[in-house]
């Protein structure tokens, strides 16, 4: 198939694009490449699939990959109403993965406009030109922020999401029902995977397992929030994207027969870490223990998340499959592979 995979730059995204490529799809990467974190790391995840990064920094023209013929990349912010449907009439996808977005809880409160433009903007442009050029299917990223504050444990799709704690989980909420219009209203499949704490090599510097590593091999304290009392259903970026492209090369026959055209899935380990434990297999694995600076919670964060994954089970036979202990000694291989 031809497939869309937009964020192509960015950590999902970059290890999806990987993947189909290598189950023999043709990909056509998009991404802005904004400087929300260190551009360098997107650059060089271009790199990998074969992307030079002098080419990736001209704005709306597509780049060859040097090193694999079915991949092409396009510097461009969905939020462009005006090139994007050029480029899917160009191009003629079959599937578009949407996994772009302004990410980030805690930035929501800072610069919400960003969020606005991108998260909400830009999945209208995706929507509307997925209507206009009859896509086969639209898989897309929500998030567990959606669940807000949801007390209970674990969290299912068949919950209330209607209390979101940060802009970020709001603008993902509104992306599910935006999605629900659509595939109501013009017949367009579409599937949500609401992800669960994403970790791996490659990851965002934003996030915990690289903002703990970082600062433990620098000698610098870790900040703990909620002194600690804090779990998560960290999920290791393979299980992910393995859940993400079977989702892709699913047929969509029988929700099709059955009219069954919208449909959302949590996406995660099926497990809830304690953020202690999780800071314990890091500093195992660098072999020192880190100074924590224990803080109070911060506004938007949630102090615990545990995906119910059984839908996916039975729909895709999904099997995360990735233990704490093998994921942070990965990502710690590669941290100090990468800075040296």
């Amino acid at each position: 198939m031809k497939i869309l995979v937009t964020g192509a730059a960015g950590f999902i995204g970059f290890f999806t694009s990987k993947v189909l490529l290598s189950n023999g799809h043709t990909v056509v990467g998009l991404d802005n490449i904004n400087d929300y974190y260190d551009t360098n790391l997107k650059f060089n995840r271009l790199k990998q699939l074969g992307i030079n990064s002098q080419e990736a920094t001209i704005f709306n023209n597509l780049c060859n990959s040097q090193t694999n013929a079915n991949f092409s990349f396009i510097r461009m912010n969905l939020e462009d109403r005006e090139e994007l449907p050029k480029l899917f009439d160009g191009q003629k996808f079959d599937i578009v993965c949407n996994l772009a977005a302004q990410a980030g809880v805690r930035y929501s409160l800072e610069n919400p406009e960003s969020y606005v433009d991108s998260n909400l903007v830009g999945f209208l442009n995706i929507l509307e030109c997925s209507r206009n050029f009859k896509i086969k299917h639209l898989v897309y990223a929500s998030s567990s922020s959606v669940y807000g504050l949801n007390k209970k444990i674990p969290f299912s799709t068949d919950d209330n999401v209607d209390y979101p704690i940060s802009l970020y989980a709001a603008t993902k909420k509104s992306n599910e029902l935006m999605a629900h219009t659509y595939s109501h209203l013009f017949k367009i499949p579409t599937t949500g995977l609401r992800f669960f704490t994403v970790y791996g090599p490659w990851g965002r510097p934003d996030m915990a397992m690289f903002l703990f590593t970082d600062a433990i091999i620098n000698d610098k304290p870790i900040k703990v929030f909620n002194y600690g009392k804090m779990e998560r259903d960290f999920t290791y970026v393979d299980d992910i994207v393995e859940g993400v492209v079977r989702i892709i090369e699913h047929p969509n026959k029988d929700r099709i027969e059955k009219n069954d055209l919208y449909k959302v899935y949590n996406i995660g380990n099926n497990n809830s870490v304690k953020l202690l434990d999780f800071i314990k297999e890091i500093e195992l694995n660098l072999g020192t223990e880190a100074e924590k600076n224990m803080l109070p919670i911060q506004p938007g964060d949630v102090e615990r998340t545990w995906a119910n994954v059984d839908d996916l089970i039975k729909d895709y036979d999904y099997s995360p499959s990735t233990s704490i202990s093998q994921g942070v000694k990965s990502f710690v291989d590669w941290y100090k592979s990468y800075y040296k």
